[in-house]
């Protein structure tokens, strides 16, 4: 099948529309028509280097929802018409991260970015005598994609595309890291530290889980408004400013969780967030630092007299397949105003026009929307 797709031929280069060549599925796989995309700020760490990929060209994109229109041999937990999320993150199932539960933390995972199937280790997608490393074995990029099953997740088909397609990432990894890496319980306060799809799901996580307060930190006013709107109950252009108040507000206790959710995690802002943390708390850290970075400052002694936790948060801690159906149900019953998200929505060939509003910090999150021109 031939068709378009955004790809990524360098570092530090712009997104390039070109065509693309599909093989139909094989064993365990399935081709899906794409209708949405979410523009993650983590595709952008490959175009800046922060991720580091096996090759190029990368065909970018890992937070997709679309229709089910062909199945390969031996699928039988899909059919053709289903409407599906797709997860960055498959599982086998059978490995001891899958066994015991951590199915983020699946054995497969170190080959997301290697470009080659789940199924049989081959390529799938072409350009011209060149194969195409697909983002997370995903390549949402594009609209069609061909993934392993496990990385497709059946959905309610009364669920919008531009809202299923970020649960595949964003909102699933926001949500996870407040209700199941942080734990927040009622009553905690809670600190969220940068306001993006990402910091906008844990901060509705943390209020279904019952927070008291929820103090966010996002240098935008815009985000800090919207962040209002989502009910944060105070907001701060900056760590240092945030400190100060909530030390008063919370009588010199801090927040029992803190959640990092920044765009690009600095190891020298650590000390902040650590700072902006309780007695015997948790600050998790749902963020992407450059790859190799070691660069961290952190009063060591601080984090052991004061009994604080440093939790690493990846997807949420959670499950794809668990994770994404409940978070869809509380959207439907109204609990958890998913709509929102979305600020904009771009054509495929407007994608380099959506990460530059990203960065600019005017989109909560961007959606590429495909149409048949695109196909």
């Amino acid at each position: 099948m031939k068709t378009k797709g955004a790809l990524l031929r360098g570092h530090n280069q712009p997104w390039s529309i070109e065509e693309i060549e599909l093989d139909p599925p094989r064993y365990g796989e399935v081709l899906v028509r794409m209708e949405t995309a979410g523009l993650c700020h983590i595709d952008h760490h490959l175009a800046s280097g922060d991720i580091t990929s096996n090759g190029f060209p990368i065909l970018g994109g890992h937070e997709g929802a679309g229709v089910v229109t062909g199945l390969g041999p031996g699928v039988t937990d899909l059919a053709v018409g289903d409407h599906v999320a797709l997860s960055f993150i498959p599982s086998c199932g059978t490995c001891p991260s899958c066994r015991s539960g951590a199915s983020d933390l699946c054995d497969v995972r170190p080959r997301l970015l290697n470009g080659v199937s789940v199924s049989d280790g081959t390529f799938r997608a072409h350009t011209g005598e060149e194969d195409v490393y697909p983002m997370s074995l995903v390549g949402a990029f594009a609209p069609y994609a061909v993934v392993h099953h496990t990385s497709a997740v059946k959905i309610d088909p009364a669920i919008p595309f531009e809202v299923a397609c970020l649960v595949g990432c964003a909102v699933t990894t926001g949500y996870g890291a407040s209700v199941h890496s942080a734990q927040v319980r009622p009553g905690d306060d809670v600190a969220i530290v940068g306001v993006g799809g990402v910091g906008s799901a844990a901060l509705q996580g943390a209020i279904i889980a019952g927070a008291r307060r929820v103090f966010v930190v996002d240098p935008s006013e815009w985000k800090r408004e919207q962040a209002r709107k989502f009910g944060a109950t105070h907001a701060y252009a900056d760590a240092e400013s945030a400190l100060e108040h909530i030390a008063e507000v919370t009588d010199g206790r801090m927040c029992k969780k803190v959640i990092v959710t920044v765009g690009r995690c600095d190891g020298r802002d650590l000390e902040s967030w650590m700072q902006l943390t309780a007695k015997a708390g948790t600050c998790v850290l749902a963020s992407i630092a450059s790859a190799g970075a070691v660069d961290t400052t952190v009063d060591l002694a601080s984090i052991t007299l004061s009994q604080k936790t440093l939790l690493g948060c990846l997807f949420g801690g959670g499950n794809p397949r668990l994770d994404i159906p409940e978070i869809l149900a509380l959207y439907k019953l109204g609990e958890l105003p998913l709509d929102e998200l979305v600020t904009r929505e771009y054509r495929l060939d407007q994608i380099n026009d959506g990460y530059r509003d990203m960065l600019d910090g005017v989109n909560i999150r961007g959606v590429i929307r495909f149409t048949n021109d695109d196909r």
